[in-house]
């Protein structure tokens, strides 16, 4: 697992959105861009977190800062979780978990007392130069975004 280091360059990316379309990190040169990771899609705590940056996402984006978030799940897992919950952002789809893995957002994980790989909930700030203004490495869902916004 890749450890993010404040003033590092982010690791790059081009991954599909809920569209289908590519979204690269080049995309929000200029603007400060908060990349949120979460295990699952429409489960209860991805689902919360989701809201809480669709709700905050007005506030986000005046502070100068774009939302976009990023799990395993497909391209149609991702549409209909952007659908169902009415996103303001995109939800962008790394099924071989090679941009979780270099934001330092897939490794060994232990849930209900057993060790598994997957995706570590976790948040990095990217500032408008492309560079890592904050990382947030274990994230509740509950009250993140607000956490976020007050970051920004």
């Amino acid at each position: 697992m890749a450890k993010l280091e404040i003033g590092q360059p982010a690791p790059d990316f081009a991954l599909p959105n809920q569209d289908g379309k590519m979204v690269r990190l080049s995309d929000f040169r200029g603007r400060k861009l908060v990349a949120y990771f979460y295990p699952r899609d429409n489960t209860p705590g991805c689902t919360r977190e989701a809201e809480g940056f669709r709700d905050l996402h007005d506030q986000i984006v005046a502070a100068g800062a774009e939302v976009v978030g990023g799990s395993k799940d497909s391209v149609s897992s991702h549409a209909k979780f952007h659908s169902k919950l009415q996103l303001p952002f995109d939800l962008l789809s790394d099924p071989n978990h090679s941009v979780l893995e270099a934001y330092g957002a897939w490794g060994t994980r232990t849930m209900y007392g057993k060790t598994s790989e997957g995706t570590i909930r976790s948040t990095v700030i990217v500032d408008e130069e492309g560079r890592v203004a904050a990382v947030f490495p274990k994230v509740k869902p509950d009250g993140h975004a607000q956490e976020v916004l007050e970051t920004i």
